[in-house]
């Protein structure tokens, strides 16, 4: 006898929703050491041609036979690549060389400093390690950059502080411009993953800010005359001023941090 309609509606509903929340079958072993090996493979390939991003790379097909390997090998091993950044996959149009960005770098990071701060042990110390880093590395350029910035890299600087205190008085928040400050800053040094790891810890710290709910800058007019001092002081060739100056900085980020999580200010 056959189940009524509806009931048969129920039972095709329910198998749905047991097989989207079934775990993929794990693999093994030998699956992933052919991944890895495909993606070792791949990304030899890339280096190998000199393929810059968005160069195409060899078909599905063409990786098969070059490679002996299964297309179902092949596909888990791009999208494990596309995962990193080394690999695009545009689906209908084929698989292209990555921007080999931070993205997944900062993703990590992203997840790692919610999921300890998750942890009511932790309080803030997931945030703290990630300011610790950056300081270190901001107090570290300082010093290299305080000999190559001109007159005019000092007045551009100067001009950014003067728009984070018209932002400060008018009650906006100017998060952009201190980060545009910390990049100006270093531009001279004329490395391009200067600013790259500092927009990746950057924007851990936004995420996680607004994850948390954390209000803006609640002391506006305390950060604005720490930037200045950064300036004053290296305009003045005081490095260990500047450096201070740095650290000062980073003291009340870290202080804001810890009474955010607390729930106080």
């Amino acid at each position: 006898m056959s189940l009524p309609r509806t009931m048969r509606r129920m039972s095709e509903r329910r198998a749905s929703d047991d097989s989207r929340n079934t775990l993929p079958a794990a693999r093994s072993p030998r699956e992933r050491r052919v991944s890895s090996q495909i993606q070792r493979e791949v990304t030899q390939l890339i280096l190998d041609r000199r393929l810059r991003a968005g160069a195409p790379l060899p078909t599905e097909a063409e990786l098969m036979e070059s490679l002996g390997v299964s297309r179902n090998s092949v596909r888990e091993a791009l999208k494990a690549l596309q995962a990193l950044d080394i690999v695009e996959i545009r689906h209908g149009y084929g698989t292209y060389v990555g921007q080999a960005s931070l993205t997944p770098f900062v993703d990590g990071l992203t997840f790692r400093t919610l999921a300890r701060q998750a942890d009511d042990t932790d309080d803030t110390g997931a945030l703290a390690e990630i300011l610790q880093v950056r300081e270190v590395l901001e107090e570290g350029l300082m010093r290299r950059v305080a000999g190559e910035l001109s007159d005019g890299e000092l007045a551009r600087l100067e001009a950014v502080v003067d728009r984070m205190e018209e932002a400060g008085l008018a009650g906006r928040p100017f998060p952009e411009l201190d980060r545009e400050f910390h990049e100006l800053l270093y531009a001279p040094l004329g490395n391009a993953l200067v600013p790259q790891l500092l927009g990746a810890f950057w924007t851990v710290f936004r995420r996680v800010s607004g994850v948390r709910g954390w209000t803006d800058d609640p002391a506006p007019a305390v950060t604005v005359r720490r930037h200045r001092d950064i300036v004053v002081a290296l305009r003045a060739h005081d490095v260990e001023g500047a450096q201070q100056a740095m650290a000062d900085h980073f003291r009340g980020i870290e202080a804001r941090a810890a009474q955010e999580s607390r729930g106080v200010g």
